[in-house]
C-alpha cells in the first residue's frame, strides 16, 4: 500500500480493533500499564468515523441498522460482565448504542434534509446535538453523550475539505480534552509545566482518519462479520480469562 494511496476502510477498522483491544487489557488485566489506555484513547474516534462512512456507502440502511442492533444486543453479556461482573448490570451499556443513537439521529436530519429548508435543517441539526448528548448521558452508553456527539462531528464535517479537517479537530479537542477532561500528565519543558490529558490521545486518531482516502480495500463477507463480532467475541474471551486471576 503506497501512503499517497490513502488508508483503506478495512485497515482503520484493524487498527481500531487493535487499539480499543489495548484499552480493554489494561481494563481487566493489566491496569498498571496506563499506555495500554492512552493507546486505547484513539480507538473510539476511528469507529465513529467508520459509522458515519458506513452510513453514506451502505446500499440498505435499514439493514444497517437492524445489524447493529442485533450486535448491540448480543453484546451486552459480555459487556456487563466486564464492567459489572453480572449478566445484568443496568448503569452502564456498551459502545454500539452509543453508535445506534448517533446513527439514528444522522438518519433523522437527512429526513429534514430532504426538505430543502435550511432554517429547519439547522434547527433539527441543533437539537439532535443537544437531545444526543443529553439521551447519551441519561442512557449511560459508553463515552454518554460525548461519544455520541462524536459520530455528530464525523457527519457534520464529512468529507475531504480543508474546513471539515479544521471542524473535526476543534469538535474532537473541545469534545475530549475540556469536556472529557480527566486524568492529566504533567511534564516539564523548559522549566515551564505542560499538562496533558489522557482523554486528549483521542485526537491522534485523526491521523489515520485523514489519511483515509475512500476506498474499501478488503471487505469479504467473513471480514464485514468479523469487525462487528470482535466486539462482542473480545470481551467474553477477557472476560473468562481475567476470572482465572
Amino acid at each position: 500500500m503506497k501512503l499517497r494511496e490513502g488508508i483503506p476502510s478495512s485497515l482503520l477498522h484493524i487498527l481500531a480493533m487493535v487499539f480499543m483491544l489495548c484499552d480493554h487489557l489494561w481494563a481487566t488485566m493489566f491496569p498498571w500499564l496506563g499506555w495500554l489506555t492512552c493507546v486505547g484513547r484513539v480507538a473510539f474516534p476511528i469507529f465513529a468515523f467508520m459509522i458515519v462512512e458506513g452510513y453514506f456507502h451502505t446500499h440498505d440502511i435499514r439493514r444497517y441498522l437492524l445489524r447493529l442492533l442485533a450486535f448491540a444486543v448480543i453484546s451486552e453479556i459480555p459487556f456487563n460482565l466486564i464492567y459489572g461482573s453480572s449478566v445484568s448490570y443496568i448503569a452502564h451499556q456498551n459502545v454500539l448504542w452509543t453508535f445506534l443513537i448517533g446513527l439514528v439521529l444522522i438518519l433523522l436530519i437527512e429526513k429534514v434534509r430532504q426538505k430543502e429548508k435550511l432554517w429547519l435543517t439547522i434547527l433539527v441539526s441543533a437539537l439532535a446535538v443537544v437531545f444526543g448528548w443529553l439521551i447519551g448521558m441519561i442512557t449511560a452508553v459508553d463515552f454518554y453523550g460525548f461519544g455520541v456527539l462524536m459520530v455528530l462531528t464525523f457527519y457534520f464535517f464529512h468529507g475531504k475539505k480543508w474546513w471539515c479537517y479544521v471542524g473535526q479537530f476543534i469538535c474532537m479537542y473541545y469534545i475530549n480534552v475540556e469536556m472529557m477532561g480527566g486524568l492529566c500528565y504533567i511534564f516539564h519543558i523548559f522549566g515551564h509545566e505542560v499538562e496533558l490529558v489522557q482523554q486528549g490521545f483521542a485526537l491522534l486518531a485523526l491521523i489515520p482518519i485523514w489519511l483515509y482516502r475512500g476506498k474499501q480495500g478488503y471487505h469479504a463477507k467473513w471480514f464485514q462479520y468479523f469487525c462487528y463480532a470482535f466486539y462482542p467475541v473480545h470481551l467474553l474471551l477477557l472476560w473468562l480469562i481475567w476470572r482465572q486471576f
